[in-house]
């Protein structure tokens, strides 16, 4: 049961916050193991100025907004690493077909017909609102104009890294590598010191860029400080291409052209040898696995155990709602758990710890936010996420995490605040229309299928 209590001037000697939220549980992420039972957590001017025993929270501090959060678990924000938000408004749209022939037959087809302006800000702000029902406080999206998406996610007050996509050919976008590369830097100089919005290089993938751009682009991210966002090793005939004719593995392609750093964001990465993975933890790479998209386009398998074994970042991405079909990281988490266990052919690879990880504090490191987000601790951003587990599916609670994982579904978050501000309260959405969203989603979907 949740009580909401609007306080009164506070008493002689009492420590102000903003909002107060007393829990059942509170998994920090700040190290493996800790879970903190009736402890509280307090918010002021945005940020987590304290976690401590509910106890001592109710006698010392006095906040505008109290939350009694008895059977709950709070958790931060969950991290979504790799997505296409305005693809929502494709979701169902070519299901059941391989990558490329996905890609090349249906999904670019309908691109060049249907996406502009509006259809990026009706679809970017659809996603949002699911991500933010489901926990998700941050999200990685790589899709034409990204101003667009910066736009509806201040909106919605949702952390965004704009992963400003860039290919050798044309788009509605722009017209060439060079104008694209050159919309990324323009984005840069808007955004460089907004809170809720980082801007990458997004780099389509390796068979779409050409070497020249992409050693332009590690020049820049290098001059910038801009993470680098790319579909690396997604799926055999991306090797087997790359391979044909004498030329490299893509891996080693962006390492001879300069782009294997702590700034690369490595996406899918199903196809990796033992080299591979030498070159990931040599250059500080980030892997973003996204099993339920990789499951659905039979895309590969990313061995996620022995990147973390060999000490490898790994964070979790949906992808977008056109191959997953949906934005839900309860989903992604307990996929990477069961997916590391049966590939890895050990029940003890991937634990729950590791996946909730994946999908929180490893997030943050892949976007270079981890001072900011990504757990639970005092001076860091008040993202957080309160989980219901006192339903059916999660009963009985022996431990909170494997609970989180393994039996809780995106529908148990009740509350979300991102940067102290809640924005979902009792699963209603405070900072969008919900009945805006669905009305536009059903007309972009009668002019798509009239086509």
């Amino acid at each position: 049961m949740t009580d909401i209590r609007l306080s009164s001037a506070p008493p002689s000697g009492a420590l102000e916050a903003d909002t107060v939220i007393h829990a059942r549980w509170i998994i920090p992420m700040t190290r493996q193991g800790i879970i903190l039972s009736h402890h509280s957590l307090i918010i002021k001017n945005r940020k987590i100025a304290a976690i401590v025993p509910t106890s001592e929270a109710k006698s010392r501090y006095q906040a505008r907004y109290e939350y009694q959060l008895d059977s709950h678990a709070l958790i931060p924000g969950l991290i979504n690493a790799h997505g296409h938000a305005p693809m929502t408004l494709f979701r169902g749209y070519a299901d059941d077909m391989p990558l490329h022939p996905w890609l090349q037959q249906r999904i670019w087809p309908a691109e060049s017909k249907w996406v502009s302006e509006d259809f990026v800000s009706d679809g970017g702000r659809l996603a949002i609102a699911e991500m933010l029902l489901g926990g998700t406080t941050c999200f990685s999206d790589m899709y034409f104009f990204p101003d667009q998406v910066a736009r509806v996610a201040l909106e919605a007050r949702i952390r965004v890294q704009l992963a400003s996509p860039v290919l050798d050919f044309a788009t509605v976008w722009a017209q060439n590598a060079d104008e694209y590369i050159h919309k990324v830097t323009l984005l840069n100089d808007t955004y460089r010191d907004n809170e809720f919005i980082n801007v990458a290089f997004g780099p389509h993938a390796t068979y779409t860029v050409s070497d020249a751009p992409l050693k332009k682009i590690s020049m820049l991210a290098d001059e910038l400080d801009l993470p680098v966002h790319m579909h690396v090793h997604e799926n055999a005939q991306e090797i087997t291409d790359a391979l044909r004719g004498g030329g490299a593995r893509p891996l080693q392609r962006l390492e001879q052209l300069g782009l294997l750093s702590q700034r690369l964001q490595c996406v899918h990465m199903t196809q990796l040898d033992d080299a591979d993975i030498e070159l990931l933890l040599k250059n500080a790479v980030n892997v973003v696995h996204c099993p339920a998209s990789n499951l659905k386009l039979a895309s590969g398998l990313c061995p996620v155990a022995r990147l973390l074994e060999a000490g490898v970042n790994v964070s979790l991405g949906t992808d977008g709602s056109a191959s997953n079909n949906d934005l839900d990281m309860f989903s992604e988490m307990r996929l990477a758990a069961l997916l590391g266990k049966a590939i890895a052919n050990d029940a003890a690879a991937i634990s729950a710890w590791q996946a909730l990880g994946m999908a929180t504090i490893n997030g943050a490191r892949s976007l270079g936010l981890d001072e900011h987000i990504g757990s639970l601790a005092p001076d860091k951003y008040a993202d957080v996420v309160a989980v219901d587990l006192d339903r059916i599916n999660s009963h009985p609670v022996y431990d909170p995490v494997s609970t989180l994982v393994y039996s809780s579904a995106a529908s148990q978050v009740t509350h979300v605040w991102v940067g102290g501000h809640l924005n979902v309260e009792q699963r209603k959405l405070t900072t969008l229309d919900e009945s805006s969203l669905l009305r536009n989603a059903r007309q972009w979907a009668k002019k798509i299928q009239q086509e």
